[in-house]
């Protein structure tokens, strides 16, 4: 039977604090191996771009326990609030190998193992650098979708035990961290929409940072250090097939078919909905954009396309001010041809496409609606 929640975490937390006492200057012996291990994804949100995390098995000592950089409390006060504010404490804890084993096959993920390459005394440092860390505060960080995750945390500690950038990203460096994430989402299409309009300009960058498991995994299999490969071939721990969901509504047809009634509705009211939910979008964008210490959520040109200046326009519209309800569309109607110029080179233009036509739409309607007659005098 499954283990509670309850359960789990009593077992992690009596395991966390009997392993540090028993770790503190614990030499491995030499038959210490030390591996990192990449987890298939999964679909839940939290589990679309899989996991990494670092195992030590030295039967010499009866040790077989994996480090996780990826723990979070979802009791923590306040959690979604940080969590979007981008202060959300994360932290390292360990695992029993068996234990963290069964999690993933209970879930249905493939697990594999790329064991590092490295001397004795490298071993000895990574696993010191691991406990030294597990029983000090810098087992918590501060979780940055890019720049701070459990799989850059796993390169880091890495680095700093081999004393030196040894580990690097090889591969689609020439491509940005939204084209990278993008085919993530796969089966989840409002998530694929919502992601791509949230993320501002850090997305666009060019990703030359590790920040996703199967990078690292990647990037390891090309990895030298000392001459030799850094890490052995992956082992297939755990070999699943990812099942793709399928949903009634959570698919580009929902989402084209709303969009097409609005055009062929040719409706005011309808018309003030989709715009009013445009702002709505909008205003929350820029409110993260401000409020949120996640640098991907920083200067969104999406705002283009769900500006917040809408509401101008809906409330011009409320009151029957035709000039400036005309005015603000036409001004609306320019900030979409730039948008939609701007955005040609995206890897989400195509997903954005049919709300830039079905706004393009709407927008000329309520132009038209609102343009000032001239007078025909005979």
């Amino acid at each position: 039977m499954k283990k509670s929640i309850f359960q789990k975490t009593l077992f992690i937390l009596l395991l966390l604090l009997s392993f540090i006492g028993f770790s503190q200057n614990l030499s491995l012996s030499k038959d210490a191996k030390i591996s990192v291990l990449t987890c298939g994804l999964g679909n839940e949100t939290y589990s679309y771009f899989g996991h990494t995390a670092i195992r030590v098995a030295d039967p010499g000592n009866n040790i077989d326990v994996v480090y996780n950089y990826g723990a979070f409390d979802f009791r923590t006060p306040n959690f979604v609030a940080k969590f979007a504010k981008g202060d959300l404490q994360y932290f390292v804890i360990v695992h029993s190998f068996p234990e963290f084993i069964e999690e993933y096959n209970n879930e249905k993920r493939s697990v594999f193992e790329q064991e590092l390459l490295i001397a004795q005394d490298a071993k000895q440092r990574l696993f010191d650098n691991l406990n030294t860390t597990l029983a000090s505060e810098d087992r918590f960080y501060t979780y940055k979708f890019i720049d701070k995750n459990c799989t850059s945390m796993v390169v880091d500690i890495i680095n700093k035990s081999l004393n030196g950038t040894v580990i690097t990203k090889k591969g689609d460096k020439d491509i940005t961290y939204r084209s990278i994430l993008f085919p993530y989402f796969n089966g989840h299409f409002y998530d694929q929409l919502g992601t791509s309009i949230i993320f501002g300009t850090k997305v666009d960058q060019l990703g030359t940072k590790i920040f996703l498991p199967f990078e690292l995994k990647n990037s390891l299999e090309k990895t030298t250090y000392q001459n030799q490969s850094l890490a052995a071939k992956s082992n297939t721990l755990l070999s699943f097939e990812k099942e793709t969901p399928s949903s009634w509504w959570n698919n580009v047809y929902t989402y084209l078919f709303i969009l097409a009634f609005i055009v062929l509705a040719h409706n005011k009211i309808v018309d003030k909905i989709y715009l009013l939910i445009l702002t709505l979008i909008g205003t929350f964008f820029v409110f993260m954009g401000f409020y949120s210490f996640h640098h991907e959520l920083a200067m969104n040109y999406n705002v283009l396309l769900f500006s917040p200046l809408l509401l101008i326009l809906l409330l011009f519209s409320v009151i029957k001010n035709k000039r400036w309800t005309y005015r603000f569309a036409v001004l609306h109607l320019l900030f979409l041809i730039v948008y939609a110029i701007f955005m040609i080179n995206k890897a989400h233009f195509l997903i954005v496409l049919p709300m830039i036509i079905t706004s393009g739409f709407v927008l000329v309607r309520i132009a038209i609606r609102n343009k000032k007659r001239i007078p025909i005098i005979i």
